[in-house]
């Protein structure tokens, strides 16, 4: 475990450099990137889907990104790509399309909306910690600066 969790600092690192991320704020988001693949490799050992555990995690990256960008007074999208980037299906969606190309339909199908659910799970998680940060702001507070 402690081996994975390293290489997913080490990708998220590499993932908000390419992203352009500030050097001295790139390893918060690796940080964040390794807690996340933490939560999202252990809830399925307490029988835990890995829809639903793709949806805490991306909670997870998206409220702990949103409280330490008012802390560090930068973007939320400074932290939140990097920390999902180890969510991002990647390998099913390579899976289901070889599946389907291999004309094995039933498997690419069900490996295709497991896929796609996991994805949806990720904006949930996202939008659900978005809304929590917008309780009590107002749409024209939100949006416009000059009020």
């Amino acid at each position: 475990m402690w081996l994975e969790l390293m290489f997913c600092f080490v990708a998220t690192v590499a993932f908000g450099i390419i992203f352009n991320i500030p050097l001295r704020l790139v390893w918060w988001g690796g940080l964040i990137g390794m807690v996340i693949w933490l939560i999202y490799s252990s809830l399925p050992m307490y029988g835990l889907s890995q829809v639903y555990s793709a949806a805490v995690a991306a909670f997870v990256a998206a409220f702990t990104s949103h409280w330490l960008a008012r802390f560090k007074k930068v973007p939320v999208t400074t932290f939140t790509i990097p920390g999902i980037i180890p969510l991002v299906p990647g390998g099913r969606a390579y899976s289901s399309m070889l599946a389907i190309v291999e004309e094995n339909y039933s498997n690419g199908l069900a490996l295709g909306i497991e896929t796609l659910l996991q994805a949806g799970a990720i904006a949930g998680g996202l939008v659900f910690a978005l809304s929590i940060f917008s309780i009590g702001k107002g749409v024209g507070q939100r949006y416009e600066t000059n009020r």
